[in-house]
């Protein structure tokens, strides 16, 4: 059993390292699709990135002041910054050739 310490949002994207957030559904068909392609991209990436999920309906407060109006959307973050963020499916390819950019 873990006793890590629940990190905050702010906390997650303040990291050095490049921080992919996921807003998403659980009744959102394109994001359970999302799944296996967020999984291959952690697997290549490695530690460059930290592909973290969020489920926009237990995280109102946050979905609402990030203006997400759309699931999925893909934001991603480094030391508090956005670099890029865009709403809809995503390819490997896109999401891999991002990380790789910016690490």
């Amino acid at each position: 059993m873990s006793n890590k310490k629940k990190q905050t949002f702010k906390d997650i994207i303040r990291r050095d390292k490049l921080t992919l957030v996921d807003f998403s559904a659980a009744w959102c068909g394109p994001c359970r699709a999302m799944t296996p392609v967020l999984k291959e991209v952690a697997g290549k990436v490695g530690d460059k990135a930290r592909i973290v999920k969020i489920d926009v309906d237990k995280n109102r407060a946050l979905s609402d002041k990030l203006k997400i109006m759309g699931v999925p959307t893909f934001i991603l973050y480094k030391k508090g910054k956005v670099l890029w963020r865009q709403s809809g499916m995503q390819s490997s390819q896109v999401l891999e050739g991002l990380i790789e950019q910016y690490a």
